[in-house]
């Protein structure tokens, strides 16, 4: 009898992806059907689940070495057999990742309708142990934490955690606690929210963000490698949070962002699982921030402070003798080059990319203390996991590619510094839902112990995991930072951790003429900064200049002044703006560019010639991030009207047009409201 000849390895991965397809469908149904099912019938699906990844991940990688060389006979059409069944695996993915994060979004919304009926079943098992255990309540930590695995399931993992700062309760149902406390974790629940008991007994939800293992060997361990120097004479490499910041409570600005970060853990430790994502990745805290208003954006930060008294501006000083506004020097007033990122872990097939950038601001390791800048960053196929700023362009560079950012704070807490968060935006396959994910974070202080600035030079900074509130999440679990064995290992796996190179430079005297010109907190593009200074000399000339009666608060006729924050909101109009002046400028003779009131008068020119008609042109869609279609059409119009202004000598003939289609017009294009756009006094 003739043996059985064997199947051709690609045939018998097609026919397990078939047999892994049917085991899939026979799951989606019966997930369907969960909301009535028992929770260890749940849990039995988010198993398999996760046992039917790993077998579509084991045949995909199998399908990816396969090559047309192994096949005993030659085989039709291969290639193309071979992205039909790679398609079909990603499919199988994408279905595996929607149960498993269905799944968990009904048990979340579970333990959030019957947490009330849960307090008390754990009230009363407490009641009862009380019974049991009768007066011996000086019993040693150890012997009680014994007694409450044997009482209850839900207390057979009771873990002690140490509070990182205060928290008072915002609901009913928390637990308050202080800086120090001794917590016992009862209950690690999958929304950030766990239930704990205090040394006296209470119990209730706390944020695990202000939780830390109490530990105090690794405590001390953690501290000694918060700073270590390379063996490069101006690089210093920064491990963890640069000279062992400690993180402080949160206030209550911060809070909702944080909160809303939360609420979306869930869903992104599932992608964790599943494998879409690192396991250090979390919702972006900085994105987050931007998205509740204002108060963190540039525009913002760019009005001028009024005093305590509100009875006059306290950054806004008239000098004159100069004849316009005073300079103000800061604390903190530096250049920042971001250089690259390198080692970035990458996000699954299932979810593409949209945007990688970096977003910084100015952080005491409590709270942000300065408007959110962010700067786009560049990768090529070859290296996806080295980003790299202010790439070599012809024309000018758009100043959300621009690396070199200008720094200002006159902020006198010790633990100033700059918090770097680098994220990606995304939108999912298979759901078509758009995010905004963090990929690391690093805290570089700004001054030492005995409080002084640090050196202006290179720095390679090592990415932590998890949000600025987390301490201990690596970025990759896979490739620990703290590897065991010879020195040599150690280096290989340093050498792989994810990590920021930056660069300080100090001001020379030009840039630092300029920078004093603008708010005392701010941090913005360089190449964009001249324009900054413009508008803030116009602002003082208009507001303690030219203003009859300083006591007004009257609406003020003037468009530029009403209108250019919002440029700091769309950096491609920015980019028009500078691009036009710069043209303008080419043509000034030496004797004029010295002479300020003539700049000021011909910036205004361009302003009204360039910015005016784009801001209000029903043929330049809204601003928004990370949108490639939107980006393009925008960049199409602005680049268009443009070259029709410079063919024109002016946009006069484009807005007489009969074909230009402008928004009706609108009183606040022309008005300043000084009273409502100033920043209340932080002192």
């Amino acid at each position: 009898m003739l043996a059985r000849r064997p199947r051709d390895p690609l045939q018998a991965l097609r026919r397990r992806g078939q047999e892994l397809k049917l085991q899939v469908n026979s799951l989606v149904i019966e997930s369907q059907l969960t909301g009535a099912l028992e929770p260890s019938k749940r849990r039995d699906i988010y198993q398999r689940c996760i046992q039917l990844k790993l077998a579509v991940d084991e045949n995909k990688n199998a399908l990816q070495k396969l090559s047309k060389a192994d096949e005993s006979a030659p085989v039709g059409n291969y290639e193309e057999r071979k992205e039909e069944e790679y398609s079909l695996l990603e499919k199988l993915t994408c279905q595996l990742q929607e149960v498993a994060v269905g799944i968990s979004k009904k048990d979340t919304l579970k333990d959030e309708t019957h947490s009330d009926k849960e307090d008390e079943d754990l009230t009363e098992e407490d009641e009862e142990e009380t019974e049991e255990t009768g007066g011996e309540e000086e019993e040693s930590e150890g012997d009680e934490e014994e007694k409450q695995e044997q009482a209850s399931p839900k207390q057979a993992e009771i873990v002690t955690y140490f509070a990182l700062g205060d928290f008072a309760a915002q609901q009913a149902g928390d637990l308050t606690f202080k800086k120090g406390d001794i917590l016992h974790i009862i209950e690690k629940k999958p929304d950030g929210w766990w239930l704990a008991k205090d040394a006296e007994g209470n119990e209730g939800l706390i944020p695990r963000t202000y939780l830390e293992p109490y530990n105090k060997e690794d405590k001390r361990e953690s501290s000694e490698e918060g700073s270590k120097e390379g063996s490069e004479e101006d690089v210093e490499v920064v491990d963890e949070t640069a000279n062992g910041a400690e993180v402080k409570q949160r206030t209550d600005s911060h809070w909702s962002a944080v909160r809303k970060a939360l609420s979306e853990i869930n869903t992104i430790d599932m992608l964790a699982t599943m494998g879409a994502i690192p396991a250090g990745f979390r919702p972006s805290m900085l994105s987050q921030l931007l998205d509740e208003g204002n108060q963190f954006q540039a525009s913002y930060f760019l009005q001028p402070e009024l005093t305590t008294s509100q009875l006059a501006f306290r950054d806004l000083l008239w000098d004159a003798k100069a004849g316009t506004i005073m300079s103000r020097q800061s604390r903190v007033s530096l250049i920042l080059t971001l250089w690259s990122c390198k080692m970035i872990p990458l996000p699954g097939t299932s979810i593409e990319v949209l945007s990688r950038h970096v977003r910084l601001c100015l952080f005491d390791g409590s709270k942000v203390l300065s408007n959110i800048h962010t700067v786009r960053a560049v990768w090529q196929p070859k290296k996806p996991k080295t980003w790299t700023f202010s790439p070599q362009v012809t024309g000018i560079l758009p100043c959300l590619l621009d690396g070199d950012c200008f720094i200002r704070s006159n902020s006198s807490t010790p633990d100033l510094g700059i918090l770097f968060e680098l994220g990606i935006s995304y939108i999912r396959n298979s759901t078509g839902e758009r995010g905004e994910l963090s990929c690391g974070w690093v805290f570089l202080k700004l001054f030492d112990a005995s409080g002084v600035p640090i050196p202006a030079k290179t720095y390679e900074l090592f990415l932590n995991g998890g949000t600025p509130y987390e301490k201990g999440v690596e970025v990759d679990p896979s490739v620990s930072r703290r590897a065991q064995g010879s020195v040599f290992p150690q280096m290989i796996s340093m050498l792989r951790q994810p990590q920021l190179l930056v660069k300080l430079r100090s001001l020379n005297r030009r840039s630092r003429a300029m920078l004093s010109l603008l708010p005392e907190t701010l941090v913005g593009s360089m190449c964009s900064a001249h324009l900054l200074k413009f508008y803030r000399q116009i602002l003082g000339d208009v507001l303690l200049r030219d203003r009859t009666n300083l006591q007004s608060a009257d609406l003020i006729s003037h468009p530029v002044l009403a209108t250019f924050p919002l440029l700091l909101e769309q950096p491609d109009v920015m980019d028009a703006l500078r691009s036009s002046w710069a043209e303008k400028e080419s043509t000034l003779k030496r004797s004029e560019k010295r002479d300020q009131e003539f700049l000021k008068a011909k910036f205004l020119l361009v302003y009204h010639d360039c910015v005016l008609p784009l801001l209000h042109s029903t043929m330049l869609p809204p601003f928004k991030w990370a949108e490639e279609e939107t980006e393009a059409v925008r960049g199409k119009v602005i680049a268009d009207f443009l070259k029709q202004s410079r063919e024109n000598e002016g946009s006069l003939k484009a807005l007489l047009s009969p074909d230009g289609v402008h928004k009706p017009f609108d009183l606040s294009e022309q008005t300043y409201d000084f009273l409502g756009e100033m920043r209340k006094s932080s002192a």
